[in-house]
């Protein structure tokens, strides 16, 4: 096999089985590292179109820049428990999934956590739902086929064919096919999103130092508590994608390249090697994910909230590409729905890819499926993607509201990230060697999101059962 078959995990090679003919040293130059990135922009890619541009824009739209602050906290505070996890998945070989049946108490044959994730996975499908709409709502606007643009027979046609084509992009289950799909457009969204979000001080729609330090005030305006809650749910790096970061890390080859723990030095090294690898992956993520997320909101806050604009129902991709049309003309609008198209197709792919082999490990952790049997888990992982993209669009097509269906997914991320938290402790405690959690600076940046993440998601179920905290 050759050297870049193994690099692009493409699935010739049970990426979830360590076996020591598979073993190999990691680059030791910034250069030869960067060539093994990918895990990280696939999150990117997923994590970017739905909290990124729906919730966080439409905060912006919202709140003007009062909440910038919570903004950068929701961008930065998670990264350090998703590269613990990361790194637990690494020196193990298990998955996330896994892991998590580890912490008792068990109900049945998994643990409290993993039946944790079935409950906030039905609540992410709306989510999905809503991401897969808002590609129909952007392609029915640019080319309403049957009907009127986001009229119900357009909605319909598009929903279909947006579905039909993730099915068919994805059937084959391929690491390379999502990791080459996520490069391009965390490019293309990057560029796009970054560039109008520094323009915009040359536009009527400038702002200045004054705004800025505003969004700094620690406040949170009223009436904005519900989408905050659900921001720092989606923004940034979720529960869900900390999960799922586990299967990419071991689908690019990291655990299997450094190999089953046979106890020696040489092992140790290459684990060493492998981690700052994917260290290097988690912070080019986390760079690209604040990056556009402070665009974005930065955005919603300077053109949408001055003129009483927030993105609603089927009407969110008019209302977002005012944006470019009321700092460019008219022309731009076209420019936005490309733009669109590609930030949250980008999560859809992501999503489509990811959501079957978490419901592939879960049915193996059941004992429905052996997941250890390479075929098998194939065989169901593409059945999956097969069912659940049409399942998520008939979901949109029954509410038509993306915007409150991606914040309800946000809120069920935000309380699910408390249990992780609880799992990457427990996990780091048992199963992670002192060699490799010796870091003080590491292991301080953990305390301190751990600590940040509970208080907040404590918060998160406060406001879920109606118990305002300051009451």
């Amino acid at each position: 096999m050759s050297d870049n078959a193994v690099a692009a995990g493409d699935g010739r090679t049970d990426p979830y089985a360590l076996r020591p003919e598979d073993v190999r040293d990691a680059p030791t130059t910034f250069l030869g590292r960067v060539r093994y990135l990918g895990p990280g922009l696939v999150l990117s890619a997923a994590v970017v179109g739905s909290g990124e541009l729906i919730v966080t824009t439409s905060l912006g739209a919202r709140a003007g820049f009062a909440l910038l602050w919570l903004v950068i906290i929701s961008a930065a505070v998670k990264v350090w428990v998703q590269m613990e996890l990361a790194r637990w998945t690494i020196l193990t070989g298990k998955t996330a999934l896994r892991g998590y049946t580890q912490v008792g108490p068990k109900i049945g044959r998994v643990g409290w956590i993993n039946w944790l994730w079935i409950g906030m996975d039905f609540t992410k499908m709306l989510q999905r739902g809503g991401i897969i709409g808002g590609v129909a709502a952007a392609c029915s606007i640019l080319w309403p086929i049957v009907g009127e643009a986001l009229s119900f027979p357009s909605l319909l046609t598009w929903t279909v064919l947006v579905t039909a084509g993730l099915v068919l992009l994805l059937r084959g289950g391929r690491y390379s096919v999502v990791e080459r799909a996520a490069v391009f457009s965390v490019v293309v969204f990057t560029v796009a999103t970054v560039s109008l979000a520094v323009g915009l001080p040359l536009t009527e729609f400038g702002y200045g130092p004054a705004d800025l330090g505003a969004g700094l005030s620690f406040l949170i305006p009223a009436g904005t508590i519900g989408i905050a809650v659900s921001m720092f749910g989606l923004t940034g790096v979720g529960a869900d994608e900390m999960t799922t970061y586990t299967y990419w890390c071991l689908e690019k080859g990291y655990a299997r390249w450094t190999g089953p723990d046979d106890g020696t030095e040489a092992r140790a090294r290459r684990a060493e090697g492998w981690l700052k690898v994917m260290r290097l992956d988690v912070l080019v993520s986390w760079l690209v994910c604040t990056l556009c997320t402070l665009s974005f909101y930065v955005i919603g806050a300077a053109v949408l909230h001055p003129q009483a604009l927030v993105p609603e129902g089927n009407d969110m991709i008019t209302t977002l590409s005012r944006v470019y049309t009321d700092t460019m003309g008219p022309w731009a609008e076209y420019l936005f729905l490309f733009g669109a198209i590609a930030v949250l197709g980008s999560t859809a792919i992501g999503s489509s890819a990811s959501v079957p082999r978490l419901w592939t490990n879960t049915l193996g952790l059941l004992g429905v499926i052996d997941w250890h049997d390479a075929r098998a888990r194939q065989r169901t992982v593409r059945l999956l993607t097969t069912a659940f993209p049409p399942l998520w669009a008939v979901l949109f097509l029954f509410a038509q509201e993306p915007v409150l269906m991606v914040q309800i997914g946000g809120i069920g991320s935000g309380v699910f990230l408390l249990a992780v938290v609880v799992a990457v402790w427990h996990l780091r405690s048992t199963e992670v060697d002192r060699r490799f959690r010796a870091n003080r600076w590491l292991t301080a940046a953990l305390m301190l999101s751990s600590a940040a993440i509970m208080v907040l998601g404590v918060y998160t179920v406060l406001e879920v059962f109606g118990i305002s905290p300051g009451g």
